[in-house]
Formats: C-alpha cells, sequence, structure tokens
C-alpha cells in the first residue's frame, strides 16, 4: 500500500516490478523399475550414481534387468534417477524379511525383534553381535555384519552404549533405525518367559559353558594349540561380557606374561559362522606343553558368553529364537520374491505400489521397465498402455523394451509383425529402439549379455540434453553408445528403410563411428499416421515447455484477473520463451517467427473471468531434425568460366 506521508520529507517506496522467473525444469530425470536383490519394495530412491545404486539395491546379478540398465544409464550420460524395486505378487516364498531376537541381560527379560533392513535372501546372512563392555550399567553395544557365502564380513555397523529405555535417547530402535542399512530393531511389547538362546554354540576348540544357558556365575575356559587341549582347565569370573576378539587379545597378553616359552603361540577369534563363535590358538607352544598362569586367574579375566555369539537371521537356530510374536512357519527365511510380472510392475494407484510408487516423486521425465521385455504378451498388452497413459499425466516420455518371451524378436520382420499386433502401443508419449545391444557382463565373466535398450537410450537423452539441449534429435554420429560392444542384428540400409516408416527407431553400426542411434521418431510418428508429434526432440521439447510454465506459473492463482494481470504473464512466459529463442531452440531468425504469448481480453472474455478463468496460448515453432539428407549431384559438360 502507497505510505501515507505524516510529516514533511522525503518517503521512499518500493514498487514490485512484476518480474516472476520462469525457470526450465530438468529434462533428463529418469524412473526405472525392476527386480533387485534388496531395497524396500514400492518406494522410489533417488540414485546419482553406480555407486548409490549398489549401496540402495544390492550388487549386480544377472537376475536383474533394471541393474544392468541402470549402469548403461549412468555410462551413457544420465545423472539422477529414481529407482523403484517391485517383485511378483505370488513369489516361490514371500517375499519376508528373516528375523531373529536378541537378549538384553542387563534389562531382564526384555527382548528386542531384529529384522533385515529389506526384504531378500540377502538378509538371511546378517549376523549380529551384543556385548556389554560398557561405561554405565544398562547397556549394551550391537555390531551387525553382512557376511558373504565363504563367511567374509562384506559390511559392518557398530552402535556403542544403546539402551532399551525407550525415553532414553540411546534408545537402541530409535539410533539403529535411523542409520542402519543392514537392520531394523523393535522392542518387543510383551517379555519372553526365559531369556532367547543364542544362535551359536561354544566349541571345544574355545569356550566351552560350563552351566545350561549361559546362566552360572562361573565358566570354564580350555586353551586348544593346534586341536589338542594344552593345560588344565581355569575357572572365570561372571561380571561382564567380552566378544571374542577381546578375550583373544587379553589371553594373548596372560600368555606372555606368563611363560616366555610360549611367545610363538597365537591367539586370535575365528570369523564367526551362524553356529559357532571359536578362539583359535595356533603356533609352537615352546618347552612347555601345558599353559600355566601365576595368582588369580578370575582377577584378570571376566568372562560371560551369553549374548556374545552372533545371532544370524533366519539360521538354523531360528526355531529357538522364535517368541511370540514372531512369524509363522514357512516365512521365517528372507526371499526375493518371483521376477516382476505384469500386475507388480503396473501395481495399485491406491496403494501406490508398481508404477504408481512415482506418485511420491516429485519429477521425472523419462520412465523405463526393462523387466517389461520378459513379459510374455497377454501382459505386456495390459502394461504398455497403462504406462503410457501415466507418462502423459505426468508430462514424462516412455522408453519401450520390447517383450521377448514370445518370441526371439531378433529379426526385422519379427519386430514388424509385433507391432503391428499391438497397435495400441502407439503413443506420442514413447518410442520404441531395435535391435537391443550386447554389453559385457562383469557380472558374468564380461561374455556379451543381450540387455534392454532403454537405459543405454535414457543415458543418451540426457549427455544430448546436457550437450546441445532437448530441442536435438538424440541420434546421429554423435549419438554413441557408451559400453556397447555390439547388436543382437546388424541391420542395412534397406532394412532400415523398411522400419524406419513404422517409428521403429534404429540402433546401426558404422565403421569409425561405431555403434549408434539412428532414429528419432515417436511412435506416434509412423509416416501414415502423419502426426504433429512425429518426432522425439519435438515431442520432448513440447513437454519440456508444459512443465516449466505449469510450475512458473502457479504464483497466477487467485491474482486479480485483469490487464495488469495479463501484461504480468505476457512479461514472464515472454521472457522465459525468448530466452529459449537465443538458445537455438526453435525455428525463425526473429523471436516474432520463433514464438508468441498471447494473453489478453481476447483469449480471456468477460465469462472466462466470470469463471475465474484466465486463459494463456503459448506458440512455438519447433525444430525439425534433419532426417533425410538429398544431395543432388550434376554433371556439367565443357569449361566453366570464372
Amino acid at each position: 500500500m502507497p505510505i501515507a506521508p505524516t510529516y514533511p520529507g522525503v518517503y521512499i517506496e518500493e514498487l514490485p516490478s512484476g518480474v516472476r522467473t520462469i525457470t526450465g525444469v530438468s529434462t533428463s530425470v529418469s524412473a526405472f523399475l525392476g527386480s533387485f536383490t534388496r531395497g524396500k519394495l514400492d518406494k522410489p530412491i533417488q540414485i546419482f550414481g553406480v555407486a548409490d545404486l549398489e549401496r540402495n539395491f544390492g550388487p549386480l546379478v544377472t537376475t536383474s534387468e533394471a541393474g544392468y540398465a541402470i549402469r548403461q544409464f549412468f555410462l551413457n550420460g544420465g545423472r539422477e534417477a529414481w529407482v523403484v524395486r517391485v517383485a511378483s505378487a505370488t513369489p516361490a516364498a514371500p517375499a519376508a524379511a528373516a528375523i531373529a531376537m536378541l537378549d538384553a541381560v542387563t534389562a531382564g527379560n526384555l527382548a528386542l525383534l531384529a529384522e533385515a533392513a529389506s526384504e531378500g535372501i540377502w538378509g538371511n546372512r546378517v549376523q549380529l553381535d551384543v556385548d556389554h563392555d560398557t561405561a554405565m550399567a544398562g547397556q549394551f553395544n550391537l555390531t551387525a555384519r553382512e557376511v558373504d557365502a565363504a563367511g567374509r564380513t562384506v559390511a559392518s555397523e557398530t552402535y556403542r552404549n544403546l539402551s532399551l529405555v525407550p525415553a532414553a535417547p540411546n534408545f537402541a530402535p530409535d539410533v539403529v533405525n535411523a542409520a542402519s542399512a543392514l537392520v531394523r530393531l523393535t522392542n518387543l511389547a510383551t517379555s519372553p518367559t526365559a531369556r532367547v538362546a543364542e544362535t551359536g554354540t561354544m566349541t571345544s576348540t574355545a569356550l566351552t559353558d560350563a552351566a545350561a544357558n549361559g546362566l552360572a556365575a562361573t565358566k570354564t575356559l580350555q586353551v586348544v594349540v593346534n586341536g589338542t587341549n594344552v593345560g588344565s582347565t581355569f575357572t572365570l569370573g561372571s561380571t561382564r561380557h567380552e566378544t571374542a576378539s577381546r578375550l583373544a587379545s587379553l589371553l594373548q597378553g596372560l600368555i606372555r606374561a606368563a611363560d616366555p616359552s610360549l611367545q610363538g603361540i597365537r591367539v586370535a577369534a575365528e570369523p564367526s559362522t551362524p553356529t559357532t563363535r571359536n578362539l583359535r590358538v595356533t603356533g609352537s607352544p615352546g618347552g612347555s606343553d601345558q599353559l600355566t598362569f601365576a595368582g588369580t586367574l578370575a582377577a584378570d579375566i571376566k568372562l560371560d558368553v551369553v549374548n556374545v555369539q552372533a545371532y544370524s537371521l533366519g539360521g538354523t537356530a531360528f526355531a529357538a529364537q522364535a517368541v511370540p510374536p514372531g512369524p509363522p512357519a514357512g516365512q521365517r527365511l528372507g526371499n526375493d520374491g518371483g521376477p516382476p510380472n505384469g500386475a507388480a510392475l503396473l501395481g495399485d494407484p491406491v496403494a501406490r505400489t508398481g508404477l504408481y510408487a512415482l506418485e511420491t516423486v516429485d519429477l521425472f521425465n523419462i520412465l523405463c521397465v526393462p523387466d517389461a521385455m520378459n513379459l510374455p504378451d497377454s501382459e505386456a498388452s495390459g502394461f504398455v498402455p497403462q504406462a503410457e497413459a501415466y507418462c502423459e499425466a505426468r508430462r514424462a516420455f516412455f522408453i519401450l523394451d520390447v517383450p521377448q518371451q514370445a518370441a526371439t524378436r531378433d529379426e526385422v520382420q519379427e519386430i514388424k509383425d509385433w507391432l503391428d499386433a499391438n497397435g495400441t502401443f502407439r503413443h506420442r508419449n514413447a518410442a520404441l529402439y531395435f535391435p537391443r545391444p550386447k554389453i559385457p557382463d562383469p557380472a558374468n565373466g564380461f561374455r556379451d549379455r543381450i540387455v534392454p535398450s532403454s537405459g543405454t537410450i535414457a543415458g543418451l537423452y540426457a549427455r544430448t540434453d546436457a550437450e546441445r539441449g532437448v530441442w536435438k534429435a538424440p541420434a546421429g554420429t554423435d549419438a554413441v553408445l557408451r559400453g556397447v560392444r555390439s547388436l543382437e542384428t546388424t541391420l542395412t540400409d534397406a532394412q532400415n528403410g523398411t522400419l524406419n516408416p513404422l517409428a521403429i527407431n534404429n540402433l546401426r553400426s558404422f565403421p569409425v563411428y561405431g555403434t549408434v542411434c539412428w532414429g528419432a521418431r515417436t511412435l506416434d510418428g509412423a509416416d501414415q499416421q502423419a502426426s504433429e508429434w512425429k518426432y522425439i526432440p519435438i515431442r520432448r521439447t513440447a513437454l519440456f515447455i508444459e512443465e516449466s510454465l505449469f510450475r512458473g506459473t502457479k504464483w497466477v492463482v487467485f491474482e486479480p484477473n485483469d490487464e495488469p494481470l495479463w501484461a504480468q504473464i505476457r512479461l514472464n512466459v515472454g521472457a522465459f520463451m525468448h530466452d529459449l529463442f537465443r538458445q537455438g531452440a526453435f525455428q525463425g531468425s526473429t523471436p516474432k517467427d520463433a514464438y508468441f504469448v498471447k494473453c489478453d481480453g481476447e483469449t480471456t472474455t468477460q465469462t472466462d473471468r466470470n469463471l475465474g478463468v484466465v486463459n494463456i496460448l503459448v506458440g512455438f515453432a519447433p525444430l525439425k531434425p534433419a532426417e533425410f539428407v538429398m544431395i543432388q549431384i550434376q554433371q556439367i559438360a565443357g569449361k566453366i568460366e570464372t
């Protein structure tokens, strides 16, 4: 409001300029749906590279088409992606996480329910250690490890000074669940009637429990050299817990202090397995065949084996741990579920599963569903049109992978017959590429593997957008497909000539240039259709402008609907379009030839204003790719005069 003068002098008032900058949105954020070995089902995760992919969804496995596609995406220039893990609704076994129980001795009979951080067989290889080597009574330390098939640790996390008191700032479920990539903890509402048994057993090669369940006040220790018991059995006090590695260090020090002739002996903790946690003593005992200690050993070592063992999620001793509310029989081990079928890929819009899990993603521009390659035609015919409709609603572009299950479809006639039989797949927001690429498979000795084309092409889109702009066709001799060793089928010019008019984009191999993308038509771009959205760069440019204006004109809502508002709209939208013109996005040598923005009394009538509507008309002259280059050569007879 104007300043009301109250005293003689100079007043300064800042007036709004009416300029509201419209920023262009990203054009190459890709969304991938597929099968993985880990990660929460139906939850979109944003990643920025292969390291993020492996951290959230596990290492590359030969059963994951999406894993290969995403790696190709980043290799070819992709920078940002959203990934959704999906699995078949009817797997061979339920895709449930393995569950185990943890006992906290210092808190009485309270217990924790531990489960893998996500569904999958990988959770069966998660092990947990609990010890009470803490400064304060009633607290404990938790170590979570993931081991491979050979028992080697591939990931490890340690959380110290945890508590089972819900009000405490170090309450175990709160601390662990906020940071752990391996486990999730739940504090049991009901206490078990007895201490939960360890999954492991202390064997004669390590520590032997002197009483059942590890509850006695004393323990016995047997030291073994190369598999043979050495020395006497010693009684140890039971006042605190010790991990195997800490106990090994203590014993090593006692041995050296007790007898210099035993310096060759080494005590170390063995790698844990789901059933054992051993201390192994190796080396030569020197001149003595037994270990003797002076003084009271109980004063030097305080040992209690209760809950120092490694708990294995879904291990063989799981039944002994399953107290209420344990899972029903048959669901104790983790399972990856079946490969995603059409129903799992499509999902439920109400539950936001499958494709509709992307509802929580603010923006994505390209959709890739590599596992659709393995769908039978009956399921693909139900999924693909739905995916295209969803992309249209989200102003995104769908790169379709040809379903291969019913036939090989690696020949020109086969792909033509398939597209003829699936005419409902034709859509202005989708594109099809043929044939499929072959890449060296790092999960199979770098042998050639046929992979879906969508990931590679999505990366090419991103690279072209960054280098030239979304209005440049992602095709040509510059559109090299990185990481592609060869193609499933080598096309000739004549074969290319039969597929291109049908809007099937071809991947070609040329000398010097290598393997390149050699087509830029949407599935609505067949010659017979004569569509205005024939070319991919034109359609993606339109989607880019639509999304940018959709987000950049929200300030207009509830503004007074009259000429001052219309002038501001023309100013701001015109500035956005002019910036694109200066970047070379449109045809024409002048702005008047390239675009227009109209918002006035003609576009918005009095009736529109009465209804609360303001109409903005934006037009642009798109750049069409030079798909056919015609060179005319004429022979001239006689001498050319200069």
